[in-house]
């Protein structure tokens, strides 16, 4: 019986969030009903999206702290795009996320071919994607944009509950990727250069490959969340995007994706996102202060680091 049970590293995320799920609903009436879970699904839908890509990255056991401003990039390109230019919705969205592929790709071969540590290359890049967010939108909102780059953004009601199509798309992300992950080579290779780069190079495996593609299918992935921000708020906002990547990388750990790589479920990240957005939910339904949303949420990633540091030490 106890060997069919999951392990507790996968369980734990389901745990904290059932926990903190009853701890919510004793401290407001208002928290335990469907509107209120369809408001915490909308919340999470660009955040969760970014921590996809996200989530692929650590699992090389690499860090993108660019996410977020490239997401507000890819935004600001589609809207300007299609204010400016007259393009059609489906044309600006697809250079939005061609422009956030582009800086992916940019990521990944400063990776592989320059040697140069994820950490530091993301951190450049971070700032760059913010200089040029500002520069292009001459740090200004754009409005304007055609009906059709805000449908994701529209709802339908089911059992008398409103629910995006954004929200949809962000759940089919996260089932394709997680089988994607689970049933192809391509995905088992991402945790095979997660574990052991040079063990997976002797088997013929090409771990720049890997590693660039990786990076790539994380630019679509903040692309394609660029255009779920632009269809929540109906505008590019070019001050998005300045905590998400911290929200994303806390998705991802609170997910039980280790932060040393070749470990982790991408439905936990899911999981994680939905912690996050149900403590800021919760807290701000009790009347707490945004700058103690902050503090929880930070004290949450260091625990989450801690017990991915103490799983790792329990198993050598």
């Amino acid at each position: 019986m106890k060997a069919k049970l999951p392990p507790l590293g996968t369980l734990g995320p389901f745990i904290a969030l059932l926990l903190a799920c009853v701890f919510f609903a004793t401290q407001s009436d208002r928290f335990l009903t469907l509107q209120n879970f369809s408001l915490i699904l909308q919340q999470v839908m660009v955040v969760g999206t970014i921590a996809i890509g996200q989530t692929l990255i650590i699992l090389t056991a690499g860090i993108d702290l660019s996410c977020g401003m490239i997401m507000a990039l890819g935004s600001i390109v589609m809207t300007k795009m299609a204010a400016d230019f007259g393009l059609s919705a489906p044309v600006a969205i697809a250079l939005g996320i061609a422009a956030t592929a582009l800086f992916g790709l940019v990521n990944g071969l400063l990776v592989t071919k320059a040697k140069l540590p994820p950490f530091i290359v993301t951190l450049g890049t971070l700032n760059i994607a913010f200089a040029i967010t500002q520069l292009y939108s001459g740090s200004q909102t754009i409005t304007n944009i055609p009906e059709g780059m805000n449908w994701l953004g529209q709802s339908f009601r089911i059992g008398g509950t409103n629910v995006l199509y954004g929200v949809i798309l962000m759940l089919v992300l996260y089932l394709v990727t997680w089988l994607a992950l689970r049933e192809t080579a391509p995905g088992r290779h991402i945790y095979a250069v997660g574990n052991s780069p040079e063990a997976t190079r002797l088997t013929g495996i090409s771990t720049d490959k890997v590693l660039l593609g990786v990076y790539v299918a994380a630019g679509v992935f903040y692309g394609i969340a660029s255009m779920l921000s632009v269809a929540r708020i109906g505008a590019g906002d070019p001050n998005a995007g300045q905590t998400e990547n911290l929200d994303a990388i806390t998705a991802v750990v609170l997910g039980g994706t280790s932060l040393f790589g070749g470990r982790g479920i991408l439905l936990g990240t899911l999981v994680g996102a939905l912690i996050v957005g149900v403590f800021r939910n919760g807290l701000t339904l009790m009347g707490v202060s945004s700058v103690y949303q902050i503090l929880v949420t930070g004290i949450l990633v260091i625990l989450a680091v801690a017990t991915d540091q103490m799983s790792r030490k329990g198993v050598r």
